[in-house]
């Protein structure tokens, strides 16, 4: 571990004694790693950031000014308890982006961690709450935010300014328009749009950028239809979708998304003009 008078620790910077770094990280001047924090190899920390333990940190992120990772949860129920963050490979966080670590296991339902996976993209003011689950190749584009426990999928997208309510989950490959939020989940390759949990259509911009099979996508249009379009309940359209598509690997993946919620799922309200295009 390189001490604080190492060139690839500013001396302004202040280094907690519990502190591991990667010999080749680089800390910038005016922040404070406090506590036990593990920095992987190649991490570029900015100036005036706040990096608090228990926080582990994969190889290859890069931390702007002004950040805040792994403070104490925005909870009432808080009391200092000893919990965690894990930050996986190759995440950026823009300048002041906040995440919060887990809520202990002795106040229900925490669960002691917030994980955040690889490659995922955090942009300016995101925040990221107590207990998410964040996985790969994610996006949150400014002032996105995720209340505690939420659940964000492979590739998703965070719009700006989009809001996700406690407990949600956001599935793989879907997106959150602009300004918009949402209090129920929302299933792999939809998108919210317009309005709270209004979902517009299929997000066929992400699902065609991720390589899905073009066979795969009408499934996945057709299926939104049955769903979003017709007067069927959910379980009577999901009983169809299984029925006729129940081996294509992503409709499976939708119909256990949706069967498995706790909150209910977004849906669309139609009006005049709406289109899945």
């Amino acid at each position: 571990m390189p001490r604080p008078d190492s060139p690839r620790i500013h001396p302004t910077a202040i280094v907690s004694d519990e502190a591991r770094i990667a010999d080749d990280a680089v800390v910038g001047p005016y922040t404070v790693i406090d506590g036990p924090v593990t920095i992987g190899p190649g991490c570029r920390i900015g100036p005036h950031v706040h990096l608090i333990g228990s926080l582990a940190m994969g190889q290859g992120n890069v931390v702007h000014a002004g950040c805040v990772l792994g403070d104490a949860p925005q909870h009432l129920g808080y009391k200092y308890e000893p919990t965690s963050t894990t930050i996986g490979d190759f995440n950026t966080f823009r300048e002041c982006v906040t995440v919060h670590r887990g809520m202990p296991t002795t106040t229900k339902p925490g669960t002691g961690i917030t994980i955040i996976g690889n490659n995922n993209f955090f942009m300016a003011s995101s925040h990221i709450a107590h207990d998410c689950r964040v996985g790969n190749n994610v996006i949150l584009a400014n002032g996105a935010v995720v209340g505690g426990h939420g659940e964000l999928g492979d590739r998703c997208m965070l719009s700006g300014n989009t809001a996700v309510h406690q407990f949600c989950r956001v599935g793989r490959l879907a997106m959150i328009g602009g300004t918009t939020a949402i209090t129920q989940d929302l299933p792999p390759f939809w998108m919210v749009q317009d309005g709270i949990n209004r979902v517009r259509s299929v997000n066929l911009v992400g699902v065609r950028r991720a390589g899905i099979p073009v066979d795969q996508i009408q499934a996945i249009r057709k299926a939104f239809r049955l769903i979003n379009r017709t007067e069927l309940t959910i379980t009577a359209a999901l009983e169809q979708i299984e029925a006729e598509y129940g081996t294509v690997p992503v409709i499976r993946e939708q119909i256990d998304f949706i069967r498995s919620s706790k909150r209910g799922v977004c849906t669309m309200r139609s009006r005049p003009g709406d289109d899945d295009e």
